[in-house]
């Protein structure tokens, strides 16, 4: 049964970008593929309104945040974690054989440049954290972060899991200046997921041609060679490339205020339903993501509701990390609406009405 998808991810695919995806196949080296590279970064600069390098590599955002890791630090890295996903992130830099010192802050809670106080030390190379951490909601303020990591230690990089906040949240980019800002397509560009997208500054490359043991497949200096001609390390996915090609005009025909403007006005509807007919949502106010309700779920059995909801035709998310069991999640992000949001919920409070 086909289901709309209120999840955090994969999201919701609408038809005419599916549709995109069927033009004939071309080869990466051509002068076509050279012309749909170049015009998709263009593309993404003008609408995150930023001149950094865009690198596009196959896979899950993971593997350009792992690709960040080891092409910005040496030895030593500051991770700073309010969730599951800055673990995960933390866990990246310690596999790839960097020191990491972990700063936690309390899940719920957004991580502030208080937190990082006199730690960003002589040593460090790195910080990096998630800006819209998926397992709480909670997105934190990433230009303060970025600049307090400055404030310490001006040659310190920046790395920005941005994977559920770009292209739904105005992340100032250019005030943050960050050097690495990773996103996928199958969060908020509402794309099938197959895609790594990464902003990369001057300051990250340079880094990188210091640092041994890059590997291949994200080797920062090699992908900025290729991307300087408009072409791909590796073999890209063609098809993907077609609908995100396709999806980024639309995007900009919207107008990013407005997009900006529709995923706060859907996140306020879920706010104002959590408050309404649940616990109310989990993360600490004024610090609430803009594409994720994570609800604490009180008594509600979560299994059998969401049952009933996907018969209705629907399907969101479970708990995640260590709030599995008292929350459930509602992802607000991409092309959904705040009508569809709505309907959502509507049919949400039938199945409550009939588990009474």
């Amino acid at each position: 049964m086909s289901r709309k998808l209120f999840t955090v991810g994969p999201v919701n695919v609408e038809q005419d970008v599916l549709r995109s995806m069927a033009k004939p196949m071309i080869t990466h080296r051509c002068k076509e593929y050279k012309q749909l590279h170049g015009g998709i970064v263009e593309k993404i600069r003008k609408a995150l309104d930023t001149d950094m390098e865009v690198f596009l590599v196959s896979g899950s955002a993971t593997v350009l945040l792992e690709g960040a890791i080891r092409n910005g630090a040496t030895r030593r890295t500051l991770g700073i974690t309010n969730g599951s996903f800055g673990n995960r992130l933390i866990e990246c830099a310690r596999l790839n054989d960097k020191e990491v010192e972990a700063i936690n802050v309390p899940w719920g809670r957004p991580m502030q440049p208080k937190h990082i106080e006199g730690r960003v030390g002589r040593g460090v190379e790195a910080v990096h954290w998630v800006s819209n951490e998926s397992s709480t909601g909670v997105l934190s303020d990433s230009v303060a972060l970025a600049e307090e990591v400055r404030r310490q230690k001006p040659d310190a990089l920046t790395i920005v899991d941005a994977v559920t906040s770009a292209f739904a949240v105005d992340l100032e980019i250019g005030r943050m200046d960050p050097d690495a800002l990773v996103f996928g397509t199958q969060k908020a560009l509402a794309l099938p997921p197959g895609l790594a997208i990464a902003l990369v500054s001057d300051r990250m490359v340079a880094k990188a041609s210091k640092v041994p043991a890059r590997g291949f497949y994200t080797d920062f200096l090699k992908l900025k060679k290729n991307a300087d001609e408009d072409y791909a390390l590796t073999t890209p996915p063609v098809s993907l490339m077609y609908a995100l090609d396709f999806q980024l005009d639309r995007i900009l025909a919207e107008g990013m205020p407005a997009r900006y403007r529709r995923h706060d006005e859907m996140a306020k509807a879920v706010e104002k339903w959590a408050d309404r007919r649940m616990s109310g949502l989990f993360p600490e106010k004024g610090f609430r993501s803009k594409t994720i309700g994570v609800i604490n779920r009180g008594k509600l059995d979560f299994e059998p509701f969401h049952t009933a909801l996907k018969a209705k035709g629907y399907e969101i998310s479970g708990g995640y990390g260590d709030v599995k069991e008292t929350t459930f999640r509602i992802g607000h992000m991409g092309d959904a609406t705040v009508r569809g949001v709505k309907d959502l919920l509507d049919a949400m409070d039938g199945i409550l009405e009939g588990m009474k």
